[in-house]
C-alpha cells in the first residue's frame, strides 16, 4: 500500500527546491551532494529521499517548475493584455516587466536554467529544452506583433536574443534592493527598444 502524503508535502517539496537552487548557485550542481542538501535543508538524507529520489530529480523538479512558470507567464500576459486592450507593443513591454519580475525573486532557479540543464539526463534535458524555445518562440511572436516594421524573418533571431541578452543576466550584476530596482531597469529596456539611445527634443543631430 502506497505511503499517504502529508498535507504539506508539495509545500516541503517546494522549499526543498528553493534551498537546492540557491545551494547549486553557490557551490555549483556538481559539487552539491545530497548530504550537502540535507544540511541546508535542516533535515537528514533519510527525510529528504522521502522527498525525493536523488539530486538529479531535484534538479529536474525545479527546471521543469521554473520553466513552466515561465511559460504560465506568457500566456497571463497575453489574456491581461487582451482584457486591458493594450496594444502589440504595450504587450511586449507587460512582457518583459514581468520576466523581470520573476526573474528578481527567482535568481537562483534562473541561475540553475543558465548553468545545470546540461546535467539532466537526455530526455529530460530535452524536456526542459523544448519548454525554453517555446519561451523563446513567444518572445518573438510577440516582438514581431510589436514592431512589424523593424523585425523581420531574417532578424527576428538575432532581435529576440539581443532583448534575452538585455533581461537574462541580471542575477550577475542587478540585485534585489540596490540603486536599481528590476522594474527600474524594465523601464529602462522598454525605453530602448521604443526609442534605441538617440537624444531625444530639438537641436539634436547625428
Amino acid at each position: 500500500m502506497a505511503r499517504t502524503k502529508a498535507p504539506d508535502f508539495e509545500a516541503q517539496r517546494e522549499q526543498i527546491l528553493d534551498l537546492a537552487a540557491a545551494a547549486f548557485a553557490a557551490t555549483s550542481y556538481p559539487s552539491t551532494s545530497m548530504a550537502d542538501l540535507a544540511a541546508a535543508c535542516g533535515t537528514s538524507k533519510a527525510r529528504l529521499y522521502h522527498y525525493y529520489e536523488s539530486k538529479e530529480a531535484i534538479l529536474f523538479d525545479l527546471l521543469d517548475r521554473y520553466t513552466c512558470q515561465l511559460m504560465q507567464i506568457v500566456s497571463e500576459v497575453e489574456a491581461d493584455s487582451t482584457r486591458r486592450g493594450l496594444n502589440s507593443r504595450e504587450t511586449f513591454g507587460h512582457l518583459l516587466r514581468a520576466f523581470l519580475a520573476e526573474y528578481e525573486t527567482s535568481q537562483t532557479r534562473h541561475i540553475a536554467l543558465i548553468n545545470d540543464v546540461k546535467f539532466l539526463a537526455e530526455e529530460q534535458r530535452d524536456q526542459i529544452l523544448k519548454r525554453e524555445r517555446d519561451v523563446v518562440a513567444a518572445f518573438t511572436r510577440l516582438l514581431r506583433l510589436a514592431y512589424p516594421d523593424r523585425v523581420t524573418a531574417e532578424n527576428q533571431t538575432a532581435l529576440t536574443m539581443t532583448v534575452f541578452g538585455m533581461i537574462n543576466w541580471t542575477f550577475t550584476w542587478l540585485k534585489p534592493g540596490g540603486k536599481l530596482s528590476y522594474a527600474q531597469f524594465a523601464e529602462m529596456v522598454v525605453d530602448l527598444l521604443e526609442g534605441g539611445l538617440t537624444p531625444r527634443g530639438p537641436g539634436v543631430t547625428g
